[in-house]
């Protein structure tokens, strides 16, 4: 009989693929994450996360950023000084926000 041969790197990079395939999102922003202090910096970390950036301005010292992923409009409000995320604002269908800080 031959015998079998596990990696577990193997398993993971399948099990990776596995989940990615499926559309399971395996990166996602959450309060406290630092994305960078200037518009720029924060664009493109979401947009390297997979969200899509629709709008962005920087006022009273937060950068402030509507995002897109898998249908979902949120806000994402960034400290300009220390790049951390401050709150992030989920839209409900209705168009109305629901703060998850």
């Amino acid at each position: 009989m031959k015998p079998t041969f596990k990696s577990p790197a193997l398993t993971l990079f399948s099990a990776t693929g596995l989940l990615a395939s499926t559309g399971i999102a395996l990166a996602a922003v959450s309060v406290g994450d630092t994305l960078g202090n200037t518009e720029d910096d924060v664009r493109a970390a979401l947009s390297s996360l997979g969200y899509m950036v629709e709008d962005i301005e920087t006022e009273d010292g937060e950068i402030e950023a509507e995002v897109l992923m898998d249908g979902q409009e949120m806000d994402v409000v960034v400290d300009a000084r220390s790049g951390q995320v401050l709150e992030m604002e989920l839209e409900d269908p209705e168009g109305e926000e629901t703060d998850d800080d």
